[in-house]
């Protein structure tokens, strides 16, 4: 099969023929069509991480080709059916399997089943940025899902509760990168959350006003928002709370300043998550009230995942059961609509080219858009797909 490969002394990736590889037990083999690129992709193939030969990326779409079964795990899934998920790619230093290639294969349970009415580009721009939303905004922040999940391993900490963590009446929610792809994700669960508990919920968004009239539009259905520019946002964030802040914020930048402006919208006892930790120096906030809560995607694999020097996601049980019952809640009709997609033509060939281009090597705020190509506009609001 084809496929994009890391070459890390280079720092750099291209299509090669290598060998298409065999589901074992409680795996399935999948026929890619789309891939959607995100950040972490461009990024980890220009800083590597992983040896040369790792296949790359993350988000992918297709159809089972073959099912290898363990009856310790059973699955309904079966040839020809239409499914969607997620690998890790090259973006750690222990090998995982990528996911920009002809073919893959991903466990079963970490895969959701594609509704004909979404098509295979669409579908391809969920997995990783909507469980990245529903881990901060269910799992981290502790608002009720509209699914259940099992918290009988022990490992789940403190400050994630299963359950609605807010005090009862409204609960006000703030959302900064409202319209990235994990913040139009986390506002239409919010909503969810708010279906979930009865309770209402004021949603406040920070974004470029060339956004508004979207966020304010269905699905997202944001209350009020702010511009992002505007160096008074924070105050006028606590202002449309009540004037004593929210209860909830989520920094989808989580770049320079951000962390400490966003924490500083919060009520007292209020709560943040980030999607960048502290380690990574992406950010940096000295004395703040509260400490921002982090967390990787990648725990949702349930397994090990190690980064530069002892940065170490560790395996969770709770976080793997987490994503399993959201890609369940997927494939069963959740109510969740696919972020807006550009599809890229090229695809595996153009990828590094003009994919990673359009997206960078580091922080959103040095992104670059030089070239003429319509295609090569700067992104806004869309994710980056690719047909295979």
């Amino acid at each position: 099969m084809r496929a994009l490969i890391l070459n890390s002394e280079l720092q750099t990736a291209t299509v090669q023929r290598v060998s298409a590889p065999r589901p074992g037990p409680g795996e399935v083999l999948i026929r890619v069509h789309s891939i959607a690129l995100n950040p972490v992709d461009a990024l980890y193939v220009a800083h590597p991480l992983g040896a040369t030969g790792r296949i790359v990326g993350s988000d992918f779409s297709g159809t089972v080709v073959e099912v290898a079964h363990d009856p310790a795990s059973p699955t309904d899934l079966a040839p020809s059916q239409r499914v969607a998920g997620f690998l890790q790619g090259a973006c750690s230093i222990n090998p995982r399997p990528g996911a920009f290639a002809e073919y893959l294969v991903c466990p079963t349970d970490l895969v959701w089943r594609v509704p004909d009415a979404v098509s295979f580009s669409e579908a391809a721009a969920v997995s990783l940025c909507a469980l990245t939303a529903a881990q901060a905004v269910f799992y981290r922040l502790g608002l009720s899902a509209p699914f259940s999940w099992d918290t009988s391993s022990g490992d789940q900490r403190e400050e994630v509760a299963h359950g609605d963590a807010a005090a009862a009446g409204l609960v006000r929610f703030f959302i900064y990168g409202a319209s990235t792809s994990v913040g139009l994700y986390a506002a239409q669960l919010v909503r969810r959350a708010a279906e979930a508990s009865g309770r209402e919920v004021q949603l406040i968004g920070a974004a470029s006003k060339a956004r508004f009239n979207m966020l304010r539009a269905a699905p997202y259905a944001y209350d009020a928002l702010v511009d992002y520019r505007d160096p008074d946002w924070p105050s006028q964030v606590r202002e449309m709370a009540g004037g004593e802040g929210v209860d909830f914020g989520y920094d989808c930048i989580s770049e320079g300043s951000t962390v400490e402006k966003v924490t500083g919208t919060l009520r007292e006892g209020g709560k943040v998550a980030v999607v960048r930790s502290r380690e990574g120096r992406a950010w940096a906030a000295e004395n703040l009230a509260t400490e921002p809560i982090y967390g990787a995607v990648w725990e949702g694999l349930g397994a090990d995942v190690q980064y530069y020097g002892n940065m170490l996601v560790r395996a969770s049980r709770e976080a793997r059961t987490f994503a399993v019952a959201f890609y369940r809640w997927l494939s069963d009709g959740g109510q969740l609509e696919a972020n807006p997609v550009r599809r890229m033509p090229g695809g595996l060939d153009q990828v590094v080219s003009d994919g990673f281009a359009l997206l960078g090597s580091g922080l959103v705020g040095n992104r670059d858009g030089n070239r003429s190509e319509e295609w090569m506009r700067p992104i806004s609001a869309e994710k980056l797909v690719y047909d295979i």
